[in-house]
């Protein structure tokens, strides 16, 4: 005899979805409707679902979705992790401000973490990121600095943590979570850059929240998968929200025009200038995206 439940999916592995439900992990399928709507459910997804005794089933239906990334494929989450070394390798501050921007842009609440910070001083990326109203952490997987100041940040959430290849996102999880014991790689000192080293997306449980570790999710990702129309842009940048309307021209770009409040705010110190360059740098990129691009980033 089956039974109809509501749950969290966890993870999704060969065609198996694993659906918290209550105290119970189902093991499911979907039913054929979602290859027919070109949808597939993911980790961080409220279903339905029917079960049987043996603790299997199939997931009848997605609940609406609060947020979603196609790479790698989450769902409802409440923050992102951006995690960025201050050395080994370099940080980018458009990579970080790309990241950024996408997560605002989709409701998800961005929480800066900078790694090996025994290598070199953060204050540069504390006096820019720490102006602008983001929470930035500043931590030490070698000697454990900043680890327990962030770890209140997973409760009672969905999160992920992203970051290019090497700045240490694996190691940073195992020092949060040990129980992950989650593989990590060493720096390539010949490519500069490190090797992928989480294989799959999977919902771990921790301190009354929920952390994924994101494999491979890089500003690659974003630039491919996240786009967005240029006009969404200045929502990825919160301290422009209070000149938005101050400016001369209700068109605005914000990237040269005189009258811009923006710029001008930019002059008065008031708005990091490596934010401005990142927000010109990313209109360029997106101001001629075409609306069948954004289609197909979305079904991709």
């Amino acid at each position: 005899m089956s039974e109809n439940l509501t749950g969290l999916v966890l993870k999704c592995i060969g065609g198996f979805y694993y659906v918290l439900c209550g105290d119970t992990v189902y093991t499911c399928r979907a039913r054929g409707k979602f290859r027919k709507e070109r949808i597939s459910p993911c980790a961080g997804d409220h279903v339905s679902i029917t079960a049987d005794e043996n603790d299997e089933g199939y997931v009848l239906e997605i609940l609406p979705r609060r947020n979603v990334l196609v790479r790698p494929p989450l769902a409802n989450l409440d923050k992102l992790f951006i995690v960025s070394s201050v050395s080994d390798p370099l940080p980018s501050t458009l990579i970080i401000d790309k990241t950024i921007a996408a997560a605002e842009i989709k409701g998800i609440e961005p929480v800066l973490v900078f790694t090996k910070t025994d290598l070199d001083d953060p204050t540069p990326l504390r006096e820019i990121y720490g102006s602008i109203g983001i929470r930035c952490y500043f931590v030490s997987s070698v000697d454990g600095v900043g680890i327990e100041e962030l770890r209140p940040e997973l409760n009672g959430c969905i999160s992920a943590f992203t970051g290019n290849s090497g700045v240490g996102k694996s190691t940073l999880l195992n020092a949060l979570i040990p129980e992950l014991v989650l593989e990590t790689g060493e720096i390539s000192r010949k490519l500069g850059r490190g090797r992928h080293t989480t294989r799959h997306v999977e919902l771990f449980e921790v301190d009354g929240g929920y952390v994924a570790d994101t494999p491979g999710f890089s500003t690659m990702d974003i630039e491919r998968y996240e786009l967005f129309r240029k006009e969404e842009l200045p929502e990825g940048f919160r301290e422009f929200e209070p000149y938005l309307d101050m400016c001369r021209f209700t068109s605005c770009s914000h990237t040269c025009e005189k009258g811009c409040a923006v710029l001008e705010a930019v002059n008065e110190g008031k708005i990091p200038r490596s934010r401005i360059e990142s927000y010109i740098a990313m209109y360029n990129e997106v101001k001629d995206i075409k609306e069948w691009q954004l289609s197909k980033t979305k079904n991709a």
